[in-house]
């Protein structure tokens, strides 16, 4: 099964033929499944998850197709509606798959293309309905029937892909190597430069030094970003394969539930993401444009604690091998959120969110110490999910990676249809006018503007950490799932290639 490993090292067939013939733990050693070119593959995918304009999606809303804020959170409370009704569906039909090539793959192949092409209306917009206003009915209707349709297909390839990326390896160190080159080098591939040009476009845009069309800038650069992260995607499913091997048998709808509801950690991790759900605020960027008056200042102000963030993977390694998960969930936590409190308490001391000078250098020293954890929280955040469905695996025997993912964005999606609504109604409660020159909101709006991007949604969504504190797969607790899992997953394939032989000979 391994395509690489360390030279005089034993390779996992091996191991599990002879478990005695290395006294280390199964979890400390270093075992690479994933050979060079499915790693390329790897980093371009999530290079193309990255690469977009989505920093100024709320603009493209506001400003260029002008949704009303009411109507817009209306839509938003019924595309979620109806979500949270097709994703069980979805999710145990993924569950059931079983083919030749993968569980995963088939979805995540097949809804790509059409996927690309659908999404590429959505730049449409502006062009179909022109100079029409906030609450003009066609354009509602549009802005409605997109949000059904890309709700259900996305569906089908958020949960195939989730699912998708925690058996591609069944090493948590390979995943972890994966994960981190990923996050490092992805950065140097230039996956942020749509969104630094995109501030810089529209600096130039509102300050009439250049005479273009917001609508056509974001045409070019929605369309196109979304073009090539989709060749980028496609790629990476056609290269890789999954390696963590399903049970012949199909779980039942029962299992499906039982695997929800004894796993642990995956509850905690919803019930994080849920309490943190509550945070009610807007992005930085509305800051930056409607106070500050520059989009491109944000970039600008980053640069200084750019190469931070690179140099912070250099120790996530060494403190994964010192400190268990947790502690490393709830450090990274809590020091985030400390010094954006420090933002919003200088910002609103004296009225100084007002000062470009002082708040650029506020929040650039709020960037360099931040990015010093910038690795741990990327590398950290992504394994979390990958070791809850190894413990699913462990548990009880068989994976259910579609029906708890659905279950956990049930949850999560019931909560963002109500907080995504609040929030629409919250920009209109403050007095945000939209589509007028930056600059002129109202003294009342750009005070509120600031303080939702900085210290409110800090403090509205502070109760996310607690369940960080009673996290379960520490130490030896997670060695030992681990050394087990290594011996059934040799078992599993096994059974599926003598499943697949039997197919073949009309057994």
């Amino acid at each position: 099964m391994s395509e690489e490993h360390k030279p005089g090292a034993p390779t996992l067939s091996e191991e599990l033929e002879d478990p005695e013939q290395s006294s280390v733990s199964y979890v400390h050693r270093d075992r690479r499944y994933v050979g060079t070119k499915e790693t390329v593959a790897y980093l371009l995918n999530d290079f193309s998850n990255a690469f977009n304009i989505g920093q100024y999606g709320d603009r493209f809303i506001w400003d260029v197709v002008k949704i009303d804020f009411r109507i817009s959170a209306f839509v938003g409370i019924f595309t979620g509606i109806w979500d949270v009704i097709n994703d069980p569906i979805i999710g145990f039909i993924v569950d059931k798959t079983r083919t030749r090539w993968g569980k995963f793959r088939p979805y995540l192949v097949a809804f790509q293309i059409p996927m690309t092409l659908i999404g590429s209306l959505y730049w449409l917009m502006p062009f179909f309905f022109p100079d029409t206003g906030p609450k003009y009915l066609p354009k509602l209707i549009f802005y409605f029937a997109f949000g059904a349709i890309t709700e259900t297909a996305g569906t089908f390839t958020g949960v195939a892909k989730s699912g998708y990326m925690t058996t591609i390896t069944p090493h948590p160190n390979d995943r972890a190597r994966l994960i981190t080159m990923a996050e490092l080098l992805t950065g140097y591939m230039g996956e942020d430069v749509p969104n630094m040009l995109m501030g810089v476009f529209i600096d130039l845009i509102n300050h009439n030094i250049v005479k273009w069309k917001l609508r056509n800038l974001f045409l070019i650069m929605g369309m196109g970003t979304g073009l090539i992260s989709s060749a980028f995607t496609m790629y990476f499913f056609l290269v890789s394969r999954e390696r963590v091997m399903q049970n012949v048998e199909r779980p039942s709808i029962k299992e499906g539930f039982k695997a929800i509801i004894n796993n642990y950690p995956i509850l905690l991790i919803t019930l994080s993401h849920f309490l943190g759900g509550f945070s009610v605020g807007q992005g930085i960027q509305n800051y930056f444009i409607d106070v500050l008056g520059s989009a491109a200042l944000q970039t600008v102000i980053n640069i200084p604690s750019s190469m931070i963030g690179s140099i912070s993977y250099a120790f996530v390694k060494p403190l994964r091998a010192r400190f268990s998960t947790k502690a490393l969930w709830v450090t990274e936590d809590l020091y985030t959120r400390f010094w954006w409190i420090v933002v919003f308490l200088i910002g609103m001391y004296k009225d100084n969110y007002k000062k470009r000078l002082l708040m650029s250098i506020v929040i650039g020293t709020q960037a360099w110490f931040d990015k010093w954890m910038f690795g741990l929280r990327k590398v950290v955040g992504a394994e979390l999910f990958n070791e809850a469905m190894d413990y699913c695996e462990w548990k009880n025997g068989y994976r259910m990676e579609a029906t708890t993912t659905v279950a956990r964005n049930l949850i999560l999606k019931l909560q963002g249809i109500i907080m995504g609504s609040v929030r629409s109604l919250i920009m209109q409660r403050i007095g945000y006018v939209q589509g007028i020159k930056i600059g002129t909101q109202a003294d009342r709006t750009k005070k509120w503007l600031f303080a939702m991007s900085t210290g409110v949604p800090v403090i509205t969504g502070s109760l996310a950490v607690l369940p960080k504190f009673v996290y379960p797969l520490t130490g030896k607790k997670r060695e030992l799932m681990y050394e087990e899992l290594s011996v059934r997953r040799k078992a599993y394939a096994r059974e599926v290639i003598a499943a697949h032989e039997n197919e073949e000979s009309g057994m």
